[in-house]
């Protein structure tokens, strides 16, 4: 019990601390990538985006706007 507790004193340290920086916890869900499908989804929504109207006119915008200074 007493590990239990160290360790329940150092998280809420560590908490107060980053709420004390002026941030805050969120939970954040995303799709599980492992689950058996997933692949085939994205591959699904992806030829719908090449068909779709606008695409290459958005690609290309993101292209202008995308901050890549710095990438590999």
């Amino acid at each position: 019990m007493a590990m239990r507790n160290g360790v329940r004193e150092r998280v809420a340290k560590y908490r107060a601390a980053t709420r004390a920086a002026g941030l805050r916890p969120i939970q954040v869900w995303v799709p599980d990538t492992r689950k058996p499908g997933f692949a085939a989804e994205c591959r699904r929504q992806s030829l719908l985006l090449r068909r779709g109207r606008g695409e290459k006119e958005t690609l290309r915008w993101l292209g202008k706007v995308a901050d890549t200074e710095g990438w590999k």
